[in-house]
């Protein structure tokens, strides 16, 4: 019996040939793609990289006195409104501690009650007179800024510029408001009378109270309260708590960055 042997055709061969190809042109298109796709994401983290490094150290100093100059121009415009203080919870200004006796022992006073409430009214009345004031006091008060601490607010708290400014400005701006603070409390904003009068005429009638024998035996103390030093603090301490809110949106909405320094920026916050 003879054995008959096969021999691959041609076509086969061919066949063979085409399937090979076929693998090796899906292999080469998958480590492509990989390739492709490695070389898109190194090239989103250089670009990414490249933003933050262009950054100078100028343009940080730059960048975070221009958020607090914005932040203290929109901070001191609302409070600077009618009711900027008055008629908002968070920052209006009570009575100093030391008034706390009057307020409880106000049937002692004749018309006590609306001495009271001419007094609020009124240095709140003052404090939004002098926010009108604040924006340049503070701007020229982050002079002293280094790139340490611009890197550190930049990449800190989201109240991380507020806070600095608080704790390195608060002396200087504490006297450099002041004497704002007690232009505003002399003039005759409310019903023709001054807070300073209104204060003066309040604290009177109760020390006459409190001095005398009847408020001695009861205790009472007299007021002698500076005003202008209390007002002062109240007030810086409201435009402290605005300029937060102002910095926050700074950090986190696009469109509160208005100025190109702003957006170049904090935008590299974005990319984090």
């Amino acid at each position: 019996m003879s054995i008959r042997r096969s021999y691959p055709t041609r076509q086969s061969e061919t066949n063979k040939r085409e399937k090979l190809m076929t693998r090796t042109r899906i292999a080469a298109l998958v480590v492509s793609l990989i390739m492709l796709t490695g070389c898109a994401e190194l090239l989103n983290t250089l670009k990414t990289v490249s933003a933050v490094k262009q950054l100078t150290e100028a343009d940080i100093i730059a960048g975070l006195r221009e958020a607090l100059s914005v932040g203290a121009r929109n901070a001191g415009g609302r409070l600077a409104l009618q009711d900027g203080y008055w008629g908002d919870p968070e920052v209006r200004i009570p009575l100093p501690e030391e008034a706390k006796a009057i307020v409880e022992n106000i049937g002692k006073i004749p018309g006590g009650q609306q001495l009271i409430d001419n007094v609020l009214l009124s240095i709140n009345r003052a404090a939004e007179d002098a926010a009108r004031d604040v924006a340049p006091i503070f701007v020229n008060s982050v002079m002293q800024m280094t790139i340490t601490d611009g890197y550190n607010i930049l990449h800190g708290a989201d109240n991380a510029a507020t806070v600095y400014l608080k704790n390195t400005t608060w002396n200087g701006l504490y006297d450099l408001y002041k004497p704002k603070i007690s232009a505003s409390t002399g003039k005759e904003i409310v019903a023709g009378v001054s807070a300073q009068d209104s204060w003066n005429t309040l604290t009177d009638k109760w020390n006459q109270v409190a001095n005398s024998v009847a408020g001695r035996l009861a205790g009472f103390k007299p007021v002698n309260t500076d005003l202008d030093d209390f007002l002062t603090r109240k007030a810086l301490e409201g435009v402290f708590l605005k300029l937060e809110g102002e910095e926050l949106k700074i950090r986190k909405e696009v469109s509160a960055r208005v100025t190109p320094i702003l957006r170049e920026v904090f935008g590299t916050l974005d990319q984090q």
